[in-house]
């Protein structure tokens, strides 16, 4: 379980998570890039129906969590998305070095960029300067899916963008029901603003989206996707809307 991270909102979060603290491979997965916003060919057409490892839209590459159960897809390498090894776990820890969420499955956005970050405790992944990343987390099986769905998208939002030593201002939306792809669960949204920026390539703002499903066996496991906005190049929230329509169980 992820502990609570003193998040600036009414309520106290904690997260459902049983990777923390038991991955070797841990990576922080966040740091910011200053270009300018391009927008992606809105002349696709919407997601096709869910079609096992091959992607939903023409010319995305697909990425699977089977420890999680779900698959997604984000776009090609020629609009500069990096689909990471489903094992390899990026993280952010507390003082002591210990993961505080960790995320794997995942692929990150426009690597490459600033290597700074409004949280010094990430470590690995976060010198690459990207602008989005997303995961699979979870596995525990306290709380309900609706807590979960939001402690995941506050949680991330609150390691990714500050941490304890740099507490962004949180604010998470209500669960809202979620049915798609052989997905019955709950999406949550965490707004974020940074209080700490050491350099222009640290954002302003950002947005985390999560969706949280429950399994048979009870346990719980979470999809998120953060990212940062008010910087050049941003993903914008329809790009990333598009990327959670691809959203879907292996099981399905």
């Amino acid at each position: 379980m992820i502990a609570a991270l003193g998040l600036g909102v009414a309520v106290a979060l904690t997260g459902c998570n049983e990777d923390v603290g038991k991955s070797k491979k841990d990576k922080g997965s966040h740091s910011s890039a200053s270009k300018k916003p391009s927008a992606e060919s809105s002349k696709s057409s919407g997601p096709t129906r869910p079609s096992g490892k091959k992607p939903m839209v023409a010319g995305w590459q697909t990425q699977t969590s089977a420890k999680h159960h779900f698959r997604y897809d984000v776009p090609g390498k020629a609009k500069k998305w990096k689909i990471i090894s489903p094992e390899t776990a990026l993280s952010y820890t507390d003082k002591n070095g210990k993961p505080v969420v960790v995320m794997t499955g995942t692929a990150n956005y426009r690597e490459g960029g600033c290597a700074s970050s409004p949280n010094p405790k990430a470590v690995g992944e976060a010198g690459k300067g990207q602008l989005a990343t997303v995961g699979t987390t979870g596995g525990g099986t306290e709380g309900s899916l609706q807590e979960n769905a939001r402690n995941w998208a506050g949680n991330w939002g609150f390691a990714a963008y500050g941490g304890e030593d740099h507490k962004p201002k949180i604010k998470v939306s209500k669960a809202k029901p979620w049915k798609q792809g052989g997905i019955e669960g709950y999406t949550a949204t965490a707004e974020v603003t940074v209080t700490n920026r050491p350099s222009s390539c640290v954002p302003p703002k950002a947005i985390v989206h999560s969706i949280a499903q429950k399994l048979p066996d009870g346990t719980m496991h979470g999809w998120v996707i953060y990212a940062d906005q008010g910087v050049p190049k941003a993903l914008k929230d329809s790009e990333m809307k598009k990327i959670m329509k691809t959203v879907r169980s292996t099981d399905s």
